[in-house]
Order: C-alpha cells, then sequence, then structure tokens
C-alpha cells in the first residue's frame, strides 16, 4: 500500500457524499454498464501475469467489461467533489474500487475571459483524447488505445492541480488555451509494468492501491538481477518521499479541434526499494489532436514518448528503456451509426545489460469498430483488434517471439 495514506481524504470525501442531502447540495451520478462477449486468439492475459495483448485470455468469454459510476457533488457554483468507482469481472481476473477521488475549484470568469481550477485528490492527468465518458470509459472503442490503457494502468496523480484558462468567448477570440501544471506523489513504481509485459490495449483501470501481476523475467529468478522485485507491481506506491511534476497546454477552437501537449515525470528516485517495490524515473512528453472534418468525420491523433531507469542500490541500472507510441484514429457518425477506424505503432528499446531481462518490443495495431446507438443510452457494438509484435522475453514462458493477436468483441454498453 501506498505510504502517504488516502484515508483521511477518503473519509472526508464520503462524508461530503453522505451528508450532502442534509446540507441541500447537489448530487448528480452517471456511469457505465459494459456487458461483453468476446473471442480471442492470443496467449496468456497480461493481467494474469502473460504476454497477452488483450485482457481476455485465448478462447471465448463472457465479462462485464466495466461496471462504473461517477458521483458529482457541487457545494456551490464553485466547489465540488467527484468519486468514482469501477469494476471488471471476468473468469480468471476481477477488481472493484476507487480509479478517481477529489476535491475541485472553478473560479467564476473574469471580464477579460480569464478562469482558474484547481483539483486535490487523486486524478487522471488529462492526457487521453479518448477516454472521455462516464467513468473514464472510451467512446469510439471498446478497446482504449495502447497510449490509453498504459495512463489507465499506471498513471494515476494524487497531490494537486491547477489550470488557468483564457476563454475566448468573453476574450475577443475563436479559441480557448489553458495551461495545467500538478505536483503529485503515490507514482513511483510507474513504468514496472510496461517494461515488463510490454503496450497492451483493453479497458481495464488499476484501482487505487491494486497489486498488479506482470509476466515475470528469468532475472526475478533466485541469483538473477531482479531476484528483490516483488512478483506483483503496486503502480500508485509512494517510496522515496519526492513530488513529481505534470503540466499540459490545451488549445480548443470549436469550429475544427482540439489540441494538447504536456510532460510528465514523477521524479523518483531510481534505486530506492521497498517492500519489493523499487522507484522508477519515468518521465514521458505527449501531443495530442483531435481535428473535426469533413462530412461528419473526426481525425484523432495521440503520440508519447518517454524513458525510464531502475537501479539496484548501489545506483547500478538494471531496466533502462526508451519507449514510445502513437495511432491515429478515424471516426465517422451517420444517424444513429458510427465507424472507427484506428492505427497503432508501439516501441520499447531496451539500453541495459540486464540478463534475463530483455524488455524489447516492436510492433503494430488495428482496431475496427461499429457502434449502433439503440436508445438514448444503449449502444450495441462490435469490435474487431488485430496486433502484431515482436517481443524476444516471450521465450521465458517457451512462446514464440513474434506473434499475430486478434480479438473479437460485442458489447451491450448502457450510460446512465
Amino acid at each position: 500500500m501506498p505510504k502517504y495514506s488516502v484515508y483521511p481524504f477518503s473519509i472526508a470525501l464520503l462524508a461530503a457524499i453522505t451528508t450532502a442531502p442534509a446540507l441541500a447540495l447537489e448530487i448528480k451520478t452517471h456511469g457505465i454498464t459494459d456487458i461483453r462477449i468476446s473471442h480471442a486468439q492470443t496467449s496468456q492475459s497480461y493481467l494474469t501475469a502473460g504476454y497477452g495483448k488483450f485482457t481476455n485470455n485465448d478462447g471465448s468469454s463472457v465479462s462485464i467489461a466495466q461496471l462504473g459510476t461517477e458521483t458529482d457533488i457541487s457545494f456551490n457554483s464553485r466547489f465540488g467533489a467527484k468519486l468514482v468507482l469501477n469494476g471488471y469481472f471476468q473468469a480468471d481476473e476481477t477488481a472493484l474500487g476507487m480509479t478517481e477521488a477529489y476535491f475541485k475549484y472553478r473560479s467564476l470568469p473574469s471580464a477579460n475571459g480569464w478562469r482558474a481550477e484547481a483539483k486535490a485528490g487523486i486524478f487522471y492527468p488529462k492526457i487521453s483524447l479518448e477516454n472521455n465518458a462516464f467513468a473514464w470509459a472510451s467512446i469510439n472503442s471498446l478497446n482504449a488505445s495502447m497510449i490509453n490503457t498504459w495512463v489507465g494502468e499506471e498513471i494515476r496523480l494524487t497531490g494537486a492541480e491547477l489550470k488557468l484558462s483564457r476563454l475566448g468567448k468573453l476574450s475577443g477570440h475563436d479559441y480557448d488555451i489553458s495551461l495545467t501544471t500538478a505536483a503529485f506523489v503515490n507514482n513511483d513504481p510507474a513504468s514496472a509494468l510496461l517494461s515488463w509485459h510490454g503496450w497492451t490495449t483493453g479497458s481495464r483501470q488499476a484501482i487505487w492501491g491494486e497489486s498488479l501481476a506482470f509476466a515475470l523475467p528469468d532475472a526475478t529468478q533466485p541469483g538473477g538481477h531482479l531476484a528483490g522485485q516483488a512478483r506483483s507491481s503496486q503502480p500508485f506506491a509512494e517510496i522515496d518521499h519526492r513530488l513529481g511534476y505534470q503540466w499540459q497546454i490545451d488549445y480548443r477552437q470549436p469550429s475544427w479541434g482540439a489540441l494538447n501537449l504536456g510532460y510528465y515525470d514523477n521524479r523518483a528516485k531510481s534505486h530506492i526499494v521497498s517492500d519489493g517495490q523499487y522507484g522508477w524515473g519515468t518521465q514521458f512528453g505527449y501531443a495530442g489532436a483531435k481535428i473535426k472534418l469533413a462530412n461528419n468525420v473526426t481525425l484523432t491523433a495521440q503520440y508519447l514518448q518517454g524513458s525510464n531507469l531502475m537501479q539496484s542500490p548501489d545506483k547500478q541500472d538494471v531496466v533502462n528503456n526508451t519507449y514510445q507510441s502513437g495511432f491515429v484514429m478515424l471516426s465517422k457518425r451517420i444517424d444513429k451509426h458510427r465507424y472507427a477506424l484506428r492505427l497503432e505503432e508501439f516501441q520499447v528499446v531496451d539500453r541495459d545489460q540486464t540478463v534475463g531481462d530483455d524488455n524489447n518490443e516492436y510492433g503494430k495495431a488495428l482496431t475496427v469498430n461499429y457502434s449502433y446507438r439503440y436508445a438514448k443510452p444503449l449502444f450495441l457494438v462490435a469490435e474487431f483488434n488485430i496486433v502484431k509484435s515482436e517481443r524476444p522475453s516471450r521465450a521465458y514462458q517457451n512462446l514464440d517471439v513474434t506473434t499475430t493477436e486478434r480479438q473479437i468483441q460485442f458489447a451491450a454498453r448502457y450510460f446512465f
């Protein structure tokens, strides 16, 4: 569990929710129920300590891919709070708990369009251009891109965020622009899972405080350089008591779309270890665009590139990687029908010499999605995913180094 206790904060937020009716505050609860039938041609899933790129294991399955709720409380026009809960239920892997919980503030805009906003608690950085439905669900696909699947698994900020915006409507411009900065703790092991199971695609978000299994490289065996590593990773642990930071610039023009550019650095001390959890010095930059094209077509693209470092207590490099991923998605809506096509490319480059821990990876992925709005809150969805990748560490489990994995999913998604 993280060393910085979040229980006082969680209790305060829960108290705000449970006492809100007595205080005549405004409460709104929304959510998603996502039930799926899937068939995958793959190996053991990354969620159950394998190298499979999907959340499902090989074969057919029925699952509750997401049961999520988000509760918004408005204390007044400026102050509020949000609590997000998520659950995932399938034959081989089940999780239920909190994914976000924070207090928030938003000022009234000034006469010339300036507005300040703030958060304090546990929350996602605003990296994703896909996961903007209730409970951080993805709208245009069942499986999020590899970038945002990783964000959902290992990236979460516990701290404070400040956002300063210039609103075009009040400042005489046809665009909005904002700068967001954040300081955070409880994210020191971030990118351990990315290094050991590689890039993946799914809808699974890590629950706060959860320990996640990973494919064990040979170096974790007795006498290996990673023998001291715990057999599961706790991405939201605090190990070195140092603040990390993140910033982001957003530009939005309602007539054609939005852009973002940002940077993350957890500033973890890479040679510190606590209860088998190491600090991973993790940094990455990212950029994204969501552009409205002709004929009701939307282009969404994101790119992320970064590096990480994990060392032994005597400061010898054990894991030293660079990583990158990018995608381009086209989506089109025709009445009650929505079509989406996403292409991705991803890579991890291993720069250390650790025997029995090859983190190199390269691959490409394709997602094709069709969604039909059966009723206002109910969507019927079909999706096909294919991932072709080369990963030498699969040999540790006697698997083919180069594989092509396929999956087809049918879903009923109810938003409320």
